[in-house]
């Protein structure tokens, strides 16, 4: 049999891609299924945090700015500790990016302060000279989705098994009833908002309307890219 493989070189290319494929799965996929689990404390968004990443998208943050730090030293050292798979286990979908015309934002919340990211988006060559990432006044004043990030909360929560509501583990979120999640839903606001000096933002917040606008849910996720959503 062999030898009848060994002289006709399409078979034998055939039959060695196959057996070099059943291998490589046997090899891969128990690794593979071990280091996509989620990350030992990795907490899900929260419903600030999910409305803040919709405005990420929205905007095409991740077209100039990557959320992957690779194993090479001098990334380390500029970025932090590399990306781990089990980091994304609750991103749906990732937003590793493929272009660094800004720096790479997957530990950002590590080292930049809330009022440093509201003076950054209102007039980025404030913080940083030369900057030419344009300015993004318009999220000052446009209010943000709240119905439609608790939907796809729930969604995570009922078609994915994200640990939203689980009693008694440490890493799962509160999410509970439309009602329940938009009062949390504020208090996490006026927290990000009381860290910042803004005018424009905290104007409008401090209005007694209740307003939340989207600059400040695209700062409550930044500041969850980094420590903040591993739970100790």
């Amino acid at each position: 049999m062999f030898a009848w493989l060994e002289k006709n070189p399409f078979f034998f290319t055939i039959a060695f891609v196959i057996v070099f494929s059943i291998a490589g799965l046997v090899q891969i996929i128990p690794d593979f299924r071990k280091s996509s689990q989620p990350l030992e404390g990795l907490r899900p968004l929260t419903v600030l945090e999910t409305a803040g990443r919709d405005v990420y998208m929205k905007e095409g943050c991740y077209n100039c700015h990557s959320q992957l730090i690779r194993e090479f030293k001098s990334e380390v050292m500029r970025y932090g500790m590399y990306s781990l798979s089990g980091e994304y286990a609750y991103d749906r979908p990732f937003l590793w990016g493929s272009k660094r015309t800004g720096p790479d934002l997957h530990r950002i919340g590590d080292n930049r302060s809330s009022d440093w990211h509201a003076n950054h988006m209102y007039e980025p060559t404030s913080v940083v000279q030369g900057s030419i990432m344009p300015a993004y006044k318009h999220l000052y004043t446009k209010e943000v989705d709240f119905e439609t990030a608790y939907a796809e909360a729930l969604t995570q929560k009922k078609v994915f098994n994200v640990p939203y509501d689980v009693e008694g583990l440490k890493t799962s979120v509160k999410l509970g009833s439309l009602e329940e999640a938009k009062e949390q839903f504020i208090k996490d606001a006026a927290e990000v908002v009381e860290d910042m000096k803004n005018e424009p933002t905290t104007k409008i917040f401090d209005d007694g309307k209740g307003k939340i606008t989207e600059i400040v849910a695209l700062i409550a996720y930044m500041n969850s890219l980094g420590s903040s959503r591993i739970v100790k």
